[in-house]
C-alpha cells in the first residue's frame, strides 16, 4: 500500500515508518500538515495515518479539508488526547479509526488490516510487470499474452511483495517474517521452489545467491 504518515515526533515516526515498510508498503512521511496536503493533492494513497496534534494544519483540519473536496482516502488518527469528546471530534470530522499513543505496532496493525478488508483495498490492483505480462494480486493471477495464468496464493504474495520492494535485494529471512506465520516457517527449499515457479514466467525475478531474491524493474 501506499501510505500517507502525518506525525511531527520524528522518532516515532522513523519507528513507524520502517515497521510498515518491513511488511512492503510504501510510506511518506511529514511531520507538517501543510505540506501532507500538498502530498495528498499531488497524490493518490491508499491510508493516510495522521496525528492529530502537528504544525500548521492540525490532523483535524485536514481531514475535515479533504472530506470536504470529497476525498474518502481512508483515515487513522493517530493522538495522545485521551478525551472522548477528542475521539468523537476525529469522526465528525471523518476518520475511520483511531489509536491513542502510546501504543503497540500489533493494534497498529490490527487497525490497518481492518481498514485493508473495510475498504477492500488492493482488490482492483493491477500491476503491470511488462508489455505482455500483468499482474492481479488479489487474484493470484497473471495474465501472459493475454492468456490467464493461476498463482498459488503463497507465490502470488512472494511476487507482489518482491514487486513492492523491486530494485534490492529481499532476504529469505525477510521473506519468511512477512509472508508467513511462525508455526509454519518454510525451508529455504520450498522457498526456491515458489522462485522458480515465477521465474518461468517473469525474467525481471532475480536470484543472489547466499543473499536473497529482488525484482529488477525494467
Amino acid at each position: 500500500m501506499d501510505i500517507l504518515l502525518l506525525e511531527d515526533d520524528t522518532m516515532l515516526a522513523e519507528l513507524i515508518k520502517e515497521h510498515l515498510e518491513e511488511q512492503g508498503n510504501i510510506v511518506d512521511h511529514f511531520i507538517d500538515g501543510e505540506e501532507a496536503e500538498d502530498a495528498i493533492l499531488s497524490k493518490k494513497y491508499d491510508l493516510l495515518l495522521l496525528d492529530v496534534n502537528v504544525p500548521s494544519i492540525n490532523g483535524f483540519e485536514l481531514l475535515k479539508s479533504m472530506r470536504e473536496r470529497k476525498d474518502m482516502t481512508p483515515a487513522i488518527m493517530i493522538t495522545s488526547r485521551n478525551s472522548s469528546i477528542d475521539v468523537k471530534e476525529g469522526f465528525e470530522y471523518g476518520c475511520d479509526d483511531y489509536i491513542k499513543k502510546p501504543f503497540e505496532f500489533e493494534e497498529l496493525d490490527a487497525r490497518i488490516e481492518h481498514i485493508v478488508r473495510m475498504f477492500r483495498i488492493g482488490e482492483n490492483e493491477v500491476i503491470k510487470i511488462s508489455d505482455n505480462i500483468l499482474f492481479y494480486p488479489a487474484l493470484h493471477k497473471l495474465e501472459v499474452l493475454s492468456e490467464p495464468i493461476a498463482l498459488t496464493p503463497k507465490a502470488s504474495e512472494i511476487l507482489h511483495y518482491l514487486y513492492k520492494n523491486r530494485d534490492r535485494i529481499v532476504s529469505r529471512e525477510e521473506l519468511t517474517q512477512n509472508l508467513w506465520v511462525y508455526d509454519e516457517i518454510p525451508t529455504d527449499a520450498t522457498i526456491r521452489s515458489y522462485i522458480k515457479t515465477l521465474r518461468k514466467y517473469i525474467s525481471n525475478i532475480i536470484t543472489e545467491r547466499g543473499v536473497g531474491y529482488g525484482f529488477k524493474s525494467i
